[in-house]
């Protein structure tokens, strides 16, 4: 078994002069800082007085667990002999508050999918099985992920 390690800088720079002198008082803007990677501007969802214009942990939980599935995905077709030549997911996430805290209760997958040929969509299907098996974020979080594919061919199959 190997170990990767990851490193993160999240800076706050919400400060507007007074700090955390009251809850109005601050911004809820972070910079996030990977070592080569382009800055990326967080803040709180809107609902928690953050800026909406910027990702906040709740996009990113859902951009990373739709991407990692995508990513799992590809390798599962590559080794399946399936051809891949689009893929979209409109993902979405439920999330419950319940007074200060909150939690993710679901999250729901919905690739589109189109593959070469249509002789590969039972395959592309199955596929999808193995990406969630090998996906890092899906093993890694604790609540349901709901996989809803639909995989057409580009040589003229419909949506499986």
């Amino acid at each position: 078994m190997s170990e990767h390690v990851y490193r993160t800088r999240v800076t706050w720079t919400g400060n507007r002069g007074t700090g955390t002198s009251g809850y109005r008082d601050y911004a809820r803007d972070v910079t996030v800082r990977v070592d080569g990677k382009p800055d990326l501007l967080a803040s709180a969802d809107r609902p928690f007085r953050g800026d909406p214009s910027r990702w906040n942990p709740e996009d990113m939980l859902l951009s990373a667990l739709a991407e990692c599935h995508l990513l799992s995905y590809l390798h599962a077709c590559a080794t399946r002999d399936v051809v891949v030549t689009a893929y979209v997911d409109d993902a979405e996430a439920a999330m419950e508050l319940s007074g200060n805290a909150g939690r993710f209760v679901r999250a729901v997958l919905r690739p589109r999918v189109t593959v070469e040929e249509e002789g590969m969509i039972p395959a592309a299907l199955a596929a999808h099985d193995d990406a969630h098996a090998w996906c890092f974020i899906a093993n890694s979080v604790s609540f349901p992920v709901e996989i809803v594919p639909e995989i057409t061919s580009a040589r003229g199959g419909g949506p499986a």
